[in-house]
């Protein structure tokens, strides 16, 4: 099955790509989480606007991403979130929360869905996550999250 990428997908490509993939996994994953749509003579188009609101989100170079890296990994950044007793979250910290709070510390916009958590944040203190900010560099980036 042929597809058109329209988010980040690790190990396929990214937004604007044209993938071939397995029927199941295209008709039952990709598809209806909105992450790729159908290939069609007329995706094309799909295609060329995709790439370019994508280049025009994307880093520079390679050499800005490691100058985001730098500002990232240097920056302490703080994610103010509501807790209760014991420290413990209503809920858990967002990429959306973490990508502004990077925006916020580093002045680069930071984009929530380069933003990767492997275990879910629902307690105060100390936390890593990584940032994929080209397709070579990644930053690991520490959050503290506070009370807030």
């Amino acid at each position: 099955m042929k597809l058109i990428l329209t988010q980040e997908v690790t190990g396929l490509g990214g937004p604007g790509d044209v993938i071939e993939v397995k029927d199941g996994y295209g008709r039952n994953y990709l598809v209806p989480r909105g992450v790729a749509i159908r290939w069609t003579r007329g995706g094309e188009k799909t295609v060329e606007s995709i790439k370019s609101a994508r280049s025009s989100r994307a880093v520079r170079d390679q050499a800005h991403a490691l100058e985001i890296k730098a500002k990232l990994e240097a920056a302490t950044v703080n994610v103010p979130v509501k807790a209760g007793e014991g420290g413990r979250l209503f809920g858990a910290v967002t990429p959306a929360d973490i990508a502004s709070a990077l925006t916020e510390a580093s002045g680069e916009p930071v984009d929530k869905r380069t933003i990767a958590v492997e275990n879910a944040i629902k307690s105060l203190g100390a936390h890593q996550v990584s940032v994929r900010l080209d397709d070579e560099v990644s930053a690991t980036v520490s959050l503290n999250v506070v009370k807030g």
